[in-house]
Order: structure tokens, then sequence, then C-alpha cells
């Protein structure tokens, strides 16, 4: 079984190689054709511009893998099937789903060489993609937003926290409002003005000051202090801070974290979580996209449904990039949960691949 293995082996990757070299170029050629004249027209010089585009192949790498792994797989089983190989094959005794194997656990493999990409590759392409285009290009300066106004969020212990304004380069607050209610009768329990507040040695120092507690909504004390701390204000600086990266220029750890801000402070975090669980979900469709190209093994070398099997293997690709697209989109917009709309295309097509494995076997 060795043989074997080794030999569909070494003739899919060969097949891989081709298809994936024929596919950076169209793509390249392509994107160069789409996006060269707007390029020119912002006098971008020739250096930064071969730059821009040799930035762009981890990215169409990633996105396309799924489609390259599938016609590798259909190329070699219509090989198989053509010179009768798949036929001496499973008159050996050998089953289909144990000839390719091999294939399955290249695309596991792939899957996880996907993921490295996604989580090490993709994210600093990408970064230094948007630091040509923008300050190189485009002449503007790349930086997170450090100045914000009007910040709401809900914080731990019932507290409604309004920020006038938030200062990233002084690390200052203005004008801050804290209120803590009671979650049982909705009645205001405790409010916390202060005018201005300054990061100093990892805690917010509130000046001018006010602390009021109320109980059954009278007011009970009203603290004035020119100075003071409050221990379960836990935000920093950070939290507060927009990133002005995209989710595909960060790693998992990264957009987690950069995920765990936004919900301190209060922003909506939908799109960065469909993303966070699309970084695990979308290189394993590189595994189930290969379940399609077993049913091509079945097929007679003279079958007319051969060619019909083999159009249907690239509708699926298309389909599956469709349906992520769909899915992601309804994700971004909270109509699905973003977990749902990450591994919902994963799930429907795993099981409509097993499903034309289990029949090509029988």
């Amino acid at each position: 079984m060795r043989i074997l293995d080794k030999y569909i082996l070494r003739e899919y990757i060969r097949t891989f190689i081709i298809i994936i070299i024929a596919f950076s170029v169209l793509f390249i050629v392509v994107d160069i054709f789409d996006r060269m004249p707007r390029l020119i027209r912002r006098g971008a010089s020739m250096d930064a511009m071969m730059m821009y585009f040799l930035l762009r192949l981890p990215y169409l790498f990633l996105l396309t893998s799924p489609v390259v792994v599938l016609l590798s797989g259909l190329f070699l089983m219509n090989i198989l099937s053509k010179y009768h190989e798949s036929i001496a094959i499973r008159g050996a005794g050998i089953s289909i789903v144990r000839m390719v194997t091999p294939l399955f656990w290249f695309g596991f493999f792939f899957s996880i060489i996907i993921m490295l990409l996604g989580e090490f590759v993709l994210p600093m392409s990408e970064e230094h993609r948007q630091y040509i285009y923008k300050e190189k290009i485009r002449g503007q300066k790349v930086e997170d937003k450090k100045m914000r106004s009007h910040i709401y969020y809900v914080g731990k212990n019932n507290n409604l926290y309004y920020i006038g304004f938030f200062d990233g380069y002084r690390n200052t607050l203005k004008t801050i409002d804290i209120t803590t209610y009671n979650p049982q009768n909705g009645r205001i329990q405790r409010k916390i003005i202060a005018s201005n507040a300054v990061w100093e040695d990892d805690e917010w120092h509130f000046e001018n000051c006010y602390i009021r507690t109320f109980e059954n909504g009278i007011l009970q004390s009203n603290q004035q202090f020119d100075s003071t701390t409050i221990e379960e204000v836990d935000v920093t600086p950070l939290d507060f801070i927009k990133s002005a990266k995209k989710p595909m220029s960060m790693n998992f750890f990264e957009l987690r974290d950069y995920i765990n801000r936004l919900k301190k402070v209060g922003e909506k975090y939908n799109r960065e979580l469909v993303e966070l669980n699309l970084k695990i979900s979308f290189p394993f469709a590189n595994l189930i996209i290969l379940l399609f190209c077993v049913p091509l093994v079945s097929a007679s070398s003279r079958s007319r449904g051969r060619g019909i099997i083999f159009a249907i293997g690239l509708l699926v690709c298309f389909l599956y990039l469709s349906v992520l697209r769909i899915c992601q989109s309804l994700g971004y917009n909270g109509v699905l949960s973003p977990m749902f709309a990450a591994w919902f295309p994963n799930i429907v097509f795993a099981s409509i691949g097993i499903f034309f494995v289990i029949k090509a076997e029988v």
C-alpha cells in the first residue's frame, strides 16, 4: 500500500504545484490590470507598485486554496479513471476511501499550513501592504485612532459609563459619569462625576470628583475629592484605542485581545468575532473540499457523466465561497451568531461531501 500511497500523493502534489503556479500568475495579472490604473493616477512609483502586488500573493493564495486543492484532486481522479487505474486498484480489493486516504492526509496538513499562513505570514504582508498603499502611495498617516468622544459602555458591578472625550496621546479623560444602579428595581445606587482623569501609575486619577450615594432614590451622601482613585474602574487607555488595523492584519491572539478591548468599552465586535472564527474554520475547507473528488473515481472512463461531475466540482467551490460570504455578511450584521456564521459552510459541505463518498462506495 505504501507504493500506491506514494504514487497517488506524488501525482497529486505535482498537479497541485502546476495549478498553484498558474493560479498565482493569473490572479496577479488580473489584479495588476484591475488596480494599476488607480495606483498610477495616485502617483505610485514602480517599486511601490511591485511590492504592493507581491504582498497580495499570500491573501490570494489563502483565498483560492480550496479551489486549487479541489482542481488538483479532480485532475488526478480524472487521470486515474481515464487510464483505468482506478478500476485496477478497486479490482485489487482496495476501497475508494482507502485509495484517496493520502489526499485526505494532504488536505489535513495543508489546512494546518494555511492556518499558519493566516496566523503569521498574512497579517505581516497585509499590514505592510496597507502601509505602502496609505503612506507611500496615498501619502496618508497610518496610526491608531487615539482621539475619541462620547463613549458609552456597561462595566462590571452594573456600572454605566459615559466618557465625554478620550485623549490617547496624553492618556486623559474628560467629563466622566459613572452610574451604578440596582438591577432589580433599576434605581440609582451611586453616581460618580469627574471633570477629568489622568492615567498614572497604572490607574486612573479622577480630578474634581463627586461621589454621591443613594438609597431608594434618595440622596444619602455627597463626597467631593480634588483627586482620587476608584479601584473598580478596570479599563486602561489601550481599551479605548480603536485599532486602525483590519482583522486580516491581526493574528488570532491580537484579534482576540482586540475583541476583549471592544467588549470592555461597549463597542460592537460582531465583525471581528466572525473573522476570529474564520481564522480557524476557513483553512479546513481545504480538507472538506477534497471529499468532492471521490465520485469522479467511480465514473467510467467512457461515461458522459464524468464531465458533469468535473463541472459540479468547480461549481462546489463557487457555491462554498458564495455561502461563506453570505454567512459572513449575516454574521457581521448580527443575523447569525459569529461562530455559526463561520462554521455553517463547513458543516453543510462536509455533510454533502460525506454523502457523496458513501454513495461512491456503494
